[in-house]
């Protein structure tokens, strides 16, 4: 299957946004098995969206299309897939009952419009959001036009449009997705050498902001084949990363703590330096986290930290940002914070250097009651936010590689 991707948004054009929406739906179509040959951007112009519709029509099986399904004037998605077909937009009764329903306040009627449909296109449900999308199927063609908000799209894509384009692409297709931390993109396709060449399932990787995913797509005759060739290639996976695979598909690192601590009916506190808050932040993201995090301290300053309790002797000896300071603070949080756990966790994020020590420096350590296990950040390059959020993380894995069992705590 031949496809290419529109994305429609002046926005776009005036470097105000970056089209993230094709670079997410770039990597599903590689592990769907479905060839992407164009991306192109496009204005708030009617003209050249119809113009660029008939390029893709003429050389695409399928088009999806992100942008242009708001209720404004320049929202112009459906208008052109209208005029590219020779098909005329009404409103539909089902549509405009859900759409108005939407609206506590009444809504109003510029949002009519996203309740129209053509005889080629079908609704596709936007839970988290007024509109729609169209899934429409005309001379062996396939135009999906969804929202340009992110969060929208990825929802409408995966539940909606993906199971639509299971009978299009030659058998039904299943996907996992393992998720990584602790190796870098390129050493974890290095290890899974071996699996990246095959062609069903295939395996690829992604580097995200807070781990490395590998992605695991198997296509089949029937979903329970297509899902034992993925748990087939998985379990080879595994063998190969070992705990380095904290998760599958939307896990995180905090919501796979959270789950571990709640699992062992034991709590966590934290005490941060370097990461001023960030550590507890992410923590609390996680719903029903109340029940295993009894807080944190931003101790920032060295002298709030000796006043909580960190030795002030271990300070003058060691300095504020070493591994034997990091100890003492999760020691600290956990005494004060009455917590089966307590992470410290100190360094410099930059660009300031302190106590001679590199950029992206950090010590992190895990007190609970098998013992304490450590950690350190290489000397991270980046920028300060960056080096704040790889210690957060590292954190959590390393809480979690304990709480697993993986590592043996001293």
């Amino acid at each position: 299957m031949r496809a290419e991707i529109i994305s429609c948004g002046t926005e776009l054009l005036l470097g105000q946004i970056t089209d993230t929406n094709a670079t997410y739906l770039s990597q599903s179509f590689a592990a769907l098995g479905i060839d992407l040959y164009y991306v192109s951007q496009v204005g708030d112009n009617l003209g050249r969206i119809v113009e660029t519709l008939q390029r893709a029509w003429q050389r695409s099986d399928l088009i999806v299309m992100t942008g242009g399904l708001g209720p404004t004037e320049d929202d112009l998605a459906r208008e052109s897939i209208s005029a590219l077909l020779g098909e005329t937009m009404q409103i539909d009764p089902q549509l405009e009952e859900i759409l108005r329903s939407r609206f506590a306040n009444g809504m109003p009627e510029r949002n009519l419009k996203q309740a129209a449909l053509i005889p080629s296109a079908r609704s596709l449900p936007n839970p988290i959001g007024t509109a729609p999308g169209w899934w429409v199927e005309k001379d062996a063609h396939i135009i999906v036009a969804m929202p340009g908000v992110p969060r929208e799209m990825y929802l409408m894509w995966e539940e909606q449009a993906v199971p639509r384009l299971s009978a299009h692409t030659g058998g039904l297709i299943f996907t996992r997705i393992l998720r990584v931390k602790g190796l870098g993109e390129s050493s974890v396709e290095e290890q899974l050498d071996s699996l990246i060449h095959n062609s069903n399932p295939t395996v690829a990787t992604y580097a995200k902001p807070d781990a490395v995913d590998v992605r695991i797509t198997a296509k089949a005759d029937t979903a329970q084949d297509a899902e034992r060739l993925v748990a087939e290639t998985e379990a080879q996976a595994r063998q190969i990363l070992g705990p380095h695979v904290f998760g599958v598909n939307k896990d995180t690192l905090e919501s796979v703590v959270g789950l571990l601590l709640q699992g062992r009916r034991q709590t966590l506190g934290v005490m941060e330096a370097v990461t001023g808050g960030l550590l507890a932040s992410l923590i609390t993201n996680v719903p029903g986290s109340s029940k295993y995090f009894v807080g944190g301290i931003v101790a920032y300053s060295s002298d709030l930290a000796v006043q909580l309790g960190v030795p002030s002797e271990i300070r003058a000896r060691h300095g504020a940002i070493s591994e034997e300071t990091a100890r003492a603070m999760a020691h600290t949080a956990r005494k004060v914070l009455n917590s089966d756990f307590g992470i410290g966790i100190t360094g410099v994020a930059g660009p300031d250097k302190q106590e001679d020590k590199p950029v992206g420096s950090v010590y992190i350590v895990v007190e609970g009651p098998e013992g304490v296990v450590t950690g350190t950040g290489p000397g991270w390059r980046g920028s300060r936010s960056d080096n704040k959020r790889r210690a957060a993380l590292s954190a959590l894995d390393l809480l979690r590689r304990y709480l697993e069992g993986s590592i043996t705590p001293t």
